[in-house]
């Protein structure tokens, strides 16, 4: 059967070439290894390089969690609080991976950030790695204060699979008692395991993380429930039937990705549970597209409108 997409950004088409060389679109358990070589050579900075250009501090929450501040700012003056968790499908990085969208937030709104070092699947599979998030952002909420974060300005952010993360860490929160948020970002959120909308089956050897990589994360999370009936909602956030009093979301994806249709959902749901969304459809982004073509004029006004977002989240 022939399957009808729509078309990438002509720039995206022509950058996916050198991407897809290094990585092919199709992840399978085969890969996995160089999908962790490739995020962790791509996208993954030193503490050394995240030094440059903020203040960091390396902390044992209960997990291994970075602290970032911008470089100079008094600890005893509260800013606004972003607790993060990093992509690689479930599969790859660190609490380090991803510091380049930190630093660029950092850059523009004053606040301490928080990277979670979760423990990553297939070798360690559903609860661990969710559990690891809200075990650091529990650390977080008890050590406010030290932080130097204002308590009433505390948002969870993540991207691909820690957008999953984030929101299933939301859903935490709200479940178990705390800490409190005031948003959640999520980019290119993974949170569906049941392969069950049309965009998440419309790429197959094309583009950046196809419905055969999707299966390879979910199975490594999940075993062989992926797609059954008794998954958990922490495991994959678009599960549950009541997303009612969560905080304002932000989500975020492309027309051209396996997560577009999951994450339209989602944000169809929190307005219907009487929620706040702002969502964006990316016209022709791949998945992860600001990555790929990072100077493009679309990924600049993608990145632009997640800050927007936070100022504005971070001033209610």
């Amino acid at each position: 059967m022939q399957r009808v997409h729509p078309p990438f950004d002509a720039e995206i088409a022509a950058a996916l070439v050198a991407v897809n060389e290094a990585l092919p679109s199709s992840v399978t358990p085969e890969l996995v290894g160089r999908l962790r070589e490739l995020t962790a050579a791509g996208h993954t900075m030193s503490v050394a390089e995240i030094a440059e250009r903020a203040d960091v501090r390396e902390i044992d929450g209960g997990v291994p969690l970075l602290v970032l501040r911008p470089k100079g700012s008094d600890p005893a003056v509260p800013l606004p609080g972003l607790y993060f968790m990093h992509g690689g499908g479930m599969m790859a990085g660190t609490n380090r991976t991803g510091a380049d969208w930190l630093l660029g937030w950092l850059a523009e709104i004053p606040m301490v950030v928080v990277s979670v070092d979760y423990r990553l699947a297939p070798e360690h599979p559903h609860p661990a790695p969710v559990e690891d998030c809200y075990t650091g952002l529990t650390w977080v909420g008890e050590h406010l204060a030290e932080l130097g974060i204002d308590p009433a300005r505390l948002v969870v952010a993540g991207g691909s699979a820690g957008g999953g993360l984030a929101a299933a860490t939301a859903l935490m929160a709200r479940d178990r008692g705390g800490p409190a948020l005031q948003g959640q970002l999520l980019v290119c959120p993974m949170i569906d395991d049941r392969a069950g909308t049309p965009s998440s089956t419309e790429l197959v050897g094309e583009g950046v993380w196809d419905s055969v990589s999707n299966a390879t994360g979910w199975s490594a999370l999940l075993g062989d429930a992926a797609g059954g009936p008794d998954v958990s909602p922490y495991a994959a956030p678009a599960r549950p039937t009541d997303l009612s009093d969560l905080p304002p979301s932000f989500l975020e994806v492309g027309s051209v990705e396996t997560f577009r249709d999951e994450a339209v959902a989602y944000a169809s749901r929190l307005w219907q549970s009487g929620g706040q969304a702002e969502l964006h459809v990316w016209p022709g982004g791949c998945h992860g597209f600001d990555e790929v073509v990072p100077h493009a004029p679309m990924s600049r006004e993608a990145r632009a409108s997640r800050v927007n977002w936070l100022r504005r989240v971070f001033a209610e």
